[in-house]
C-alpha cells in the first residue's frame, strides 16, 4: 500500500464507503468520524482503515482530530471531503434552522477541514484536496435554496483555496455530480437517473494521482 496518508470525511454516509474501499487501494485512509458505531460498519467493508472521531462543526474537535490523525500517520498527502447534507425548500419557505444547518454542513465544515489540512500539508511536495459539491449549483432549481447556496459557497472555497495554493504542489479541485445511486435516493427520488457511485470513487482517485497535477481549480460535473 502507498504510505500516502489521506484524510476523509464522510466516509460512513452513503458514498463514502465505496470511496474509501477504491482509494484504499492506493493510499492510507483516515476517516474523521462522528458516529462510532457507523465507523466499525464501514471497518466490515473496509478492514484497513484508519480513523479518528470528530465533530465537523466544532472548530477545536476538527483541529483536534487533524493533529491527532497527523500525529498517529504523518502528514496528509490529501483530504478527500465527501461529507455533507441536503434539504428542500425554496427561499420564501426556508426556516432559520434550516438555513442555518446547511451553511453548516455543506460550508462552515467544509472550511474547517480544508483549513486545518492545510496546515498539516507540506508546501513544495505533492498534495490534494478534493471535495464533493453538487451539479446543483450549475441548475440552480428554485426548491432548493438554502442546498444550492451552501454547495456554491464550497465551490467558491475550492476555487479560492486552488488560487492560493498555485505552484505550491497542492491543488485543489471539486466534483459537481447529480443525484448519487444510494440507497436513500433510489427511495426518494426513483425515477431520477442517478450517478454510479463506483464513477464518483474513480474520478476522486483520479484526481489524487499524479497524473491530475496540473488540474486545479476545476469544478467538475458527473452525469449519471
Amino acid at each position: 500500500m502507498n504510505e500516502r496518508t489521506l484524510l476523509i470525511t464522510g466516509g460512513t454516509g452513503g458514498l463514502g464507503p465505496t470511496v474509501v474501499a477504491r482509494l484504499s487501494r492506493d493510499h492510507r485512509c483516515v476517516v474523521l468520524f462522528n458516529s462510532q458505531d457507523g465507523f466499525e460498519a464501514l471497518r466490515q467493508i473496509v478492514p484497513g482503515v484508519e480513523g479518528v472521531q470528530a465533530d465537523l462543526s466544532n472548530e477545536e474537535s476538527v483541529r483536534a482530530a487533524i493533529a491527532e490523525a497527523c500525529k498517529r500517520w504523518h502528514a496528509p498527502y490529501g483530504l478527500v471531503h465527501l461529507a455533507g447534507g441536503f434539504a428542500a425548500g425554496k427561499v420564501s419557505g426556508t426556516s432559520t434552522d434550516t438555513w442555518q444547518r446547511m451553511i453548516g454542513l455543506n460550508l462552515t465544515a467544509s472550511f474547517l477541514v480544508v483549513r486545518e489540512t492545510l496546515a498539516r500539508m507540506k508546501r513544495g511536495t505533492p498534495g490534494r484536496i478534493v471535495a464533493i459539491s453538487s451539479d446543483a449549483t450549475l441548475g440552480k432549481p428554485a426548491a432548493s435554496a438554502a442546498y444550492v447556496i451552501s454547495k456554491t459557497g464550497l465551490n467558491l472555497l475550492i476555487e479560492l483555496t486552488a488560487a492560493e495554493l498555485a505552484g505550491s504542489g497542492i491543488t485543489a479541485n471539486a466534483l459537481l455530480p447529480g443525484a448519487l445511486d444510494t440507497e436513500a435516493t433510489r427511495k426518494s427520488m426513483p425515477d431520477v437517473p442517478r450517478v454510479p457511485l463506483g464513477g464518483v470513487a474513480e474520478a476522486i482517485a483520479f484526481l489524487l494521482s499524479d497524473s491530475a497535477s496540473s488540474i486545479n481549480g476545476a469544478l467538475i460535473p458527473l452525469k449519471a
